[in-house]
């Protein structure tokens, strides 16, 4: 009978180095460095990226919210509201048979992530709110859609503590991306404005990590 080899765990921990070293070649010859730090550190990279700062977390997620706004903005409610005029949108979407608003959309999601984690929590607000229950209530956020609406392209970033309990605080502009988005807030009977213009800063997207 042939003899089993027990092959030492020490062999395979010596040739992850050249192994290393050949996987991050390779990738960042492709441009994938990122990929190359995420790859090495699956196979036991000992030096740990480091953590993402608030600022980041937060930035990334609104990169996600953003999206995912503007793609049913314009590919949904304005395509078929607009430009197709196969179903309008509505406040009231459900009696009248409608596509939700983008701002009940949005607002469904953050209510649907408040049930679901306490990590962070996020909210479309305005200085000119149809539904009154959308208007700033603290400080921070107040001075933050001022800020948005005023300085076009940039962010705020601030710390507050509400409950006791500190947060870091973002505004992010939410931007008319869509003729859907003007006409529903020019010609709402409780808009308190309505001359907003494609492009023009309608609110803003708080978003809170506990600190």
């Amino acid at each position: 009978m042939t003899p089993t080899r027990h092959v030492r765990a020490t062999s395979t921990r010596k040739g992850m180095p050249m192994m290393k070293t050949i996987l991050r070649r390779q990738l960042k010859r492709l441009g994938l460095a990122s990929a190359a730090g995420l790859l090495l550190a699956s196979c036991g990279q000992e030096a740990a990226k480091p953590a993402m700062s608030y600022q980041e977390i937060s930035d990334a997620l609104h990169a996600v919210m953003a999206s995912d706004r503007t793609v049913y903005t314009q590919v949904i409610v304005n395509r078929l509201q607009n430009v197709e005029k196969v179903i309008k949108a509505s406040e009231h979407w459900k009696d009248d048979k409608a596509l939700a608003l983008p701002a009940q959309m949005f607002r469904y999601g953050a209510e649907m992530v408040a049930k679901k984690t306490d990590k962070f929590s996020y909210q479309l607000l305005s200085l000119w709110p149809v539904n009154k229950q959308n208007k700033p209530r603290t400080e921070a956020e107040s001075a933050g859609l001022k800020f948005v609406a005023e300085n076009k392209g940039k962010n705020y970033y601030t710390t507050e503590t509400l409950g006791g309990k500190k947060y870091f605080t973002a505004v992010y502009a939410d931007i008319a991306v869509a003729q859907a988005c003007v006409s529903c807030h020019n010609e709402h009977k409780d808009s308190p404005r309505t001359d907003f213009k494609m492009g023009d800063v309608m609110g803003g997207v708080v978003v809170r990590l506990p600190m």
